[in-house]
């Protein structure tokens, strides 16, 4: 027993240094990814990410939150802020003991500098379609292969037509996919996962393309032309 519970130990302060080693390297190749952008790099924590962008639902969830290895500056003319996110939730058992669950995510947010509407777009899972087939539907475009890629959820459908027209639509289609969200002035693109650094580079160039693919009717109706 004693020999097993040694073995167990040794196994898990082996994990414990691997995974230190392997953040170590990740930071690193963050800081250099930030430096060679021109973006400001903080290591430590930092709360109230979910009051400064209040819009954003992900940023919300569960308690105990907040971003550290956060990169600011400017991307093609825009605000940028690129982070790693954290908070917990819990679950109780069978039995009644409490459990507490650490997540982790990354995102790039960009400022608009237009005011937008809510839009929400994510690859399509297989419960959507399931969702679909009941009844509850997602907005649709007359691209079938995007419409079958991806989830659009917006109150206002004839603003997601304006954004997402076909070069989004096909831009979209050949860019890694994330999932998208607008607030009043800012879009957020983020996955269930850490990023490595080429993520953050390709979500940041996802959210920019996206807002420079603005119709020119539609960015002079949003700037009150």
């Amino acid at each position: 027993m004693v020999r097993i519970f040694i073995i167990v130990f040794i196994i898990f302060i082996a994990l414990a240094v691997f995974g230190g080693i392997q953040a170590a390297k990740r930071r690193k190749k963050l800081i250099e990814w930030a430096k060679s952008r021109g973006l400001s790099y903080i290591r430590h924590k930092v709360r109230g990410f979910d009051m400064r962008f209040p819009g954003f639902r992900k940023l919300h969830e569960g308690s105990n939150r907040y971003a550290h290895n956060i990169m600011e500056g400017d991307w093609s003319g825009r605000p940028i802020t690129a982070f790693d996110y954290h908070y917990e939730t819990e679950s109780t058992d069978s039995k009644g003991n409490r459990q507490t669950d650490h997540h982790h995510f990354s995102s790039t947010i960009i400022h608009s500098g237009l005011p937008l509407k809510p839009l929400f777009i994510r690859p399509e899972s297989f419960l959507d379609r399931i969702a679909e087939f009941v009844g509850f539907d997602d907005i649709d475009f007359e691209s079938a292969e995007f419409s079958r890629r991806f989830y659009v959820k917006s109150e206002d459908r004839r603003w997601a037509y304006d954004v997402i027209h076909a070069r989004t639509m096909q831009f979209l289609l050949d860019m890694p996919q994330f999932t998208i969200e607008f607030d009043r002035h800012h879009v957020i693109a983020y996955r269930s996962s850490t990023f490595r650094a080429d993520d953050f580079e390709n979500a940041a160039n996802l959210v920019n393309g996206i807002l420079e693919r603005f119709p020119d009717y539609l960015v002079k109706q949003l700037k009150g032309n």
